[in-house]
């Protein structure tokens, strides 16, 4: 019985780091793109906003007004209290983008807006739409090929908040949809 038990281990263990092992190869697999990561966001972000960007005049969120953060686009960024900046109706997408900079595809990243779109004219774009970015919120977006995800006709909100994870104030971040944030 001793005996069986000691094999009856012996195999468990052997599959857990077997489990293991293929957990470990796929992660490295997929290594080549991130899902919406946000590495190279400039923090200090850039309050120079494009010409043509229409303010909403009744937004949810106004400006000035505090917010809690609901999206994950960051580190630290969930649940962080906000400071709305600005407020502006746009089409909001999720695109995916190789940066110019060289390093990973970025998957559905969240969100560049219709006025950051080379060209984009004034009507939605549709999913798998290739697009060029003029964006400059994230390292290496500036310029890149992109391509459109999904769109969402929405408010943008242009917010200050500090992460919880570094406390260090993030100014001017581009950008969070309405239902990415709830009253404070």
């Amino acid at each position: 019985m001793r005996f069986k038990k000691k094999i009856l281990k012996t195999l468990m263990l052997s599959l857990s780091f077997a489990l293991a092992a293929c957990g470990n190869m796929e992660n490295q697999n997929n290594s080549n793109e991130k899902e919406n990561t946000h590495e190279g966001m400039n923090h200090k972000g850039s309050p120079k906003l494009p010409n043509d960007l229409k303010e909403d005049k009744y937004p949810a969120f106004e400006v000035g007004s505090k917010a809690v953060i609901n999206a994950d686009h960051m580190e630290g960024m969930k649940g962080a209290k906000a400071t709305i900046v600005g407020a502006y109706e746009t089409t909001a997408y999720a695109v995916s983008y190789t940066p110019t900079t060289g390093g990973n595809k970025i998957k559905n990243h969240k969100w560049v807006i219709q006025e950051d779109i080379k060209d984009a004219g004034n009507e939605s774009l549709k999913p798998g739409t290739v697009v060029k970015l003029n964006a400059d919120h994230m390292k290496g977006m500036k310029g890149a090929k992109a391509v459109v995800d999904w769109a969402e006709q929405t408010t943008v909100y242009l917010v200050d908040y500090t992460p919880a994870t570094s406390g260090k104030k993030v100014t001017n971040h581009k950008w969070l949809t309405e239902n990415e944030l709830t009253v404070d």
